[in-house]
């Protein structure tokens, strides 16, 4: 899905992310590595396979863009916790196979609890609000708080879009919200959680189903 935000062209993929097509910049946002292995730690028996699968779908995004950087939105890494030496070795593994990707991270929340990422995964780490050098108007942060005079592309609260039918079900899927000042990113990662976000007509949401990314029309008689 094409879209303009601020004046600028942004394809928002199923993989959940979105490519800045001028500045050739992937943005991926919450993708909390090690966050299953850091939950089997406490005891609670979740999925395996989880970073692979996340490494897997980043892979797919970045074939399908030709994303020459990426910036991590925040909470690339989901606690101290999930530092375990099979998900490093295959994050650096991956990062060996895109050794001429540029890397950055936004701190987010779980950053400043976890640390930086390994040096040998070379991701440059910054403070968020950071400006877009190669496209005006945009700053890049986790925390989805506005910032005058530019618009602000985040993460953090992991969006989603409640899908009701006509049996009276619903469906929850994840989604890209985009308000008048900050657009908030789907959580990338595989095993996170999601929050429906209340919703305005003038808000623009996409909704993420399998391999394509779908606009939801504007919410009856006003806010939802």
């Amino acid at each position: 899905m094409d879209i303009t935000v601020a004046g600028h062209a942004m394809r928002l993929l199923p993989q959940r992310a979105a490519y800045l097509v001028d500045a050739g910049l992937l943005l991926v946002a919450d993708l909390h590595l090690g966050k299953a292995q850091s939950f089997r730690r406490l005891g609670v028996p979740v999925p395996q396979g989880t970073t692979s699968a996340s490494l897997a779908r980043l892979d797919e995004a970045l074939a399908s863009t030709g994303a020459r950087s990426i910036v991590f939105l925040g909470d690339l890494i989901h606690s101290a916790r999930s530092r375990a030496p099979a998900t490093w070795a295959a994050v650096a593994r991956w990062r060996d196979r895109h050794a001429g990707l540029t890397l950055h991270l936004v701190r987010g929340n779980h950053d400043r609890h976890a640390g930086d990422p390994p040096c040998e995964w070379r991701i440059d780490c910054v403070e968020e609000p950071w400006p877009v050098a190669n496209a005006a108007g945009l700053v890049l942060a986790h925390h989805p708080t506005p910032v005058p005079g530019a618009y602000v592309l985040a993460g953090h609260l992991h969006p989603a879009a409640s899908l009701g039918g006509r049996a009276h079900d619903h469906l929850r899927l994840a989604c890209f919200h985009f308000g008048p000042a900050v657009g908030v990113l789907p959580a990338f990662g595989s095993f996170t959680g999601a929050k429906v976000l209340p919703r305005s007509p003038a808000d623009r949401v996409y909704a993420v189903h399998d391999a394509a990314v779908v606009p939801l029309p504007p919410p009856r008689g006003g806010r939802s």
